[in-house]
């Protein structure tokens, strides 16, 4: 080998590979007792993508994360950051950072203390301490607050300063565990598209836990859906909605009506579902169904409908309040109607009762 390939090895060893994933997980499985939070999980992050990693409470996607931090460490399997083992690695030593949904700031500190620490634990200059500082604090969008507490600043302001504090550090990786769980849904909303314009400027990898649909699609380029510590699906947003994977991800990405024909399980989006006035003609070629509407709720600016099926069963319905008002919505309850919907439209899913050992 020559000298040129043995410094490049060498190189490869210390910062990572060229090319490599920002993140790669390979059977990774963590236990705690007889309790499996990950059981097995295969991942690769793209470098620069902003990567979600969805699924309720338990699914397992907090211990995945965790796992890349470093916090935990697998039972088996392996994690590597940028093509290097990291598997054994302390937390202070990989080139990630979190931020946390409790935000984790110190209260007796001010903000420009907070968001220095991590700088100042390193040994960094004071002088090139506060020229960073300011720096992240402009990009937050919070020029002037450094001189203040945590407790005189809104949610949202603590939020961006515990980002602040997480990038101040210049991470490969910026990891963030359920940062917006505790703002209220406009100001969710907002900091949504501030989130997705941050990581697009800074081109950082971000990876996103959430049990959010709406945040998950609204911002990832690509998402990972965690059940019982296992990945059912990984795709683009529109991918996993359109072409869930199976009865789960179906259920659990937005809403699904789950249709049985011949001994075989379809879901289809309730948006896709037209519904007009019961003794219409249906188009040619689409699947029909006669009903009556059996809940109304009106949710501004779109009202869902339950309906209950003539052939049994029923199913939910979504339209755009277009032109329509809560009463003459409401005033819709008990009318009998005909729905239709394209075959392109009828996605085959797993048997949804089935258990996961049947399957």
């Amino acid at each position: 080998m020559s000298s040129i390939q043995e410094r490049a090895r060498s190189l490869d060893a210390v910062t990572g590979q060229e090319g490599a994933p920002a993140v790669r997980l390979d059977g990774v499985r963590k236990a705690y007792g007889e309790v499996v939070a990950v059981d097995g999980v295969d991942l690769e992050i793209r470098a620069g993508e902003f990567f979600t990693m969805l699924g309720p409470s338990g699914s397992g996607k907090t211990t995945t994360l965790r796992l890349i931090a470093g916090f935990e460490r697998p039972d088996e399997g392996g994690v590597e950051l940028a093509g290097r083992d990291v598997t054994g690695t302390p937390p202070y030593a990989r080139e990630v950072n979190t931020v946390f949904q409790d935000y984790a700031l110190f209260p007796h500190m001010t903000v420009a203390e907070n968001v220095a620490y991590g700088l100042r634990v390193k040994g960094v200059p004071r002088r090139e301490r506060m020229r960073r500082v300011d720096e992240v604090l402009e990009r937050m969008r919070l020029p002037g607050v450094g001189g203040r507490k945590p407790i005189q600043l809104s949610g949202g302001q603590r939020q961006r300063v515990a980002l602040a504090r997480a990038l101040v550090n210049r991470p490969e990786v910026l990891l963030l565990d359920e940062p917006l769980g505790a703002l209220d849904l406009k100001l969710r909303q907002q900091m949504q598209l501030f989130l997705k314009s941050l990581q697009q400027d800074l081109g950082i990898t971000f990876v996103y836990v959430t049990h959010d649909q709406d945040e998950a699609l609204t911002m990832s380029d690509r998402l990972a859906v965690f059940d019982h510590g296992r990945i059912e699906q990984i795709g683009a947003p529109a991918e996993v909605y359109e072409r869930p994977a199976n009865a789960f991800v179906a259920g659990f990405v937005g809403v699904s009506n789950e249709i049985e024909r011949g001994g075989r399980w379809f879901a289809v989006r309730p948006e896709k579902i037209r519904m007009t006035d019961a003794g219409g003609t249906p188009a040619r070629g689409s699947t029909a169904e006669t009903g009556r509407i059996r809940d109304v709720v009106y949710a501004g600016m779109v009202t869902r409908f339950v309906v209950e099926l003539d052939a049994g069963g029923e199913l939910q319905v979504v339209r755009q309040n277009l032109e329509t008002s809560s009463a003459e919505a409401l005033d819709a309850k008990g009318r009998a109607v005909l729905l239709e919907w394209r075959p392109e439209h009828m996605l085959e899913i797993d048997n949804p009762g089935e258990t996961e050992g049947e399957r």
